[in-house]
């Protein structure tokens, strides 16, 4: 019986510092991040003129707002590239680390009185899903949640001995564990990825994912911001059109095309996994703003200035970044 059907699958070989040389001397990892730099460095010059040529209030306003996002940009992906610079263990430290900020940014939408399950998630599930990833134990780190956590934690529930809202705060705190720990695990766990012929190149495809992905969210927001007539949903996040999608959309994928070179896929392989990656990214962000409209809130958070909570920024990641993975494995290694 093969370690995949086993009861208990057992973990794959690992190495402590996978993925770090190869990663620090890695020249075609460091051409992305060299194109991040010079698109900040425009961004910020583009900026400071705007801000001096702004006239009205609204205006000052607006571009205010826009200065604090490519400020937070900056410090974003200042602490993203030392973790992915350093390897599969800073990298995997730095998502748990996301997931506990989510996952409590969600929970304060959630209130209700199960502690007891609410702790054993916070101090036991996260942690033991982020061990299972840096292990590189698939089969556990694929099960953890959506099995054992799903039926444990409303085991926790009932031993309460509180029937009231029972249904609801179970719901609650399962899918908050799916979102914001589970989907998002499936991030770091691309450098595990054993593909041949891209042996010790993982931490581009980690940098694709999160650039097809969030260029996909800005860009839907210009086009739609210049172009956009046609709300898509106006009631759950009336920002969102049907010309900013599309546009966004497409040249996001158009980009994740040019990328090619980055990664083990041929030009329309990336063109494809940018197109999926941009429509998953898509349904995360109109899923999590219903998410908002429903608690009425505007944000999950305020952590992060001009982007709202950590939540609110990897919203499009918690659906991207699963799909990426699965489709990656399935077709691209042995």
């Amino acid at each position: 019986m093969g370690a995949e059907s086993s009861l208990i699958p057992r973990p794959q070989r690992f190495s402590l510092t996978r993925g770090k040389w190869d990663s620090m001397h890695d020249s075609e990892l460091h051409k992305l991040y060299l194109g991040i730099v010079i698109f900040l460095v425009i961004a910020t010059i583009i900026g400071a003129i705007l801000q001096s040529r702004a006239k009205t209030d609204k205006a000052k306003a607006t571009v205010a707002n826009m200065n604090d996002r490519i400020k937070a940009w900056w410090v974003m992906v200042a602490v993203f590239a030392t973790a992915n610079l350093a390897g599969l263990t800073a990298t995997t430290l730095l998502f748990c680390g996301l997931s506990f900020v989510a996952f409590k940014e969600f929970i304060k939408l959630t209130p209700g009185n199960d502690f007891r399950a609410r702790r054993i998630a916070f101090y036991v599930l996260i942690p033991t899903q982020y061990l299972l990833v840096w292990l590189d134990w698939y089969g556990m780190f694929c099960l953890l949640i959506p099995v054992y956590a799903f039926l444990f934690i409303p085991t926790i529930n009932a031993l309460g001995g509180n029937p009231e809202g029972f249904l609801e705060r179970t719901a609650k705190l399962q899918w908050g564990l799916m979102i914001s720990v589970y989907c998002v695990s499936h991030a770091p766990a691309l450098l595990t990825l054993q593909i041949p012929g891209y042996e010790g190149e993982n931490a581009k495809l980690l940098l694709y994912l999160l650039m097809v992905v969030q260029l996909s969210d800005v860009l839907q927001y210009v086009w739609g911001k210049t172009t956009g007539k046609r709300a898509i949903a106006p009631t759950i996040s009336p920002n969102k059109t049907v010309e900013g999608f599309l546009g966004g959309v497409a040249s996001a994928t158009v980009v994740g095309a040019l990328l090619w070179w980055a990664t083990p896929f041929t030009v329309f392989q990336s063109w494809l996994m940018a197109l999926g990656i941009a429509l998953a990214g898509f349904a995360g962000g109109l899923t999590m703003s219903a998410i908002k409209r429903d608690k009425g809130v505007k944000d999950f958070g305020t952590l992060i200035e001009g982007h709202g909570g950590v939540l609110d920024r990897i919203d499009s990641v918690c659906f991207s970044a699963p799909l990426f993975f699965h489709v990656v494995r399935y077709f691209f290694t042995p």
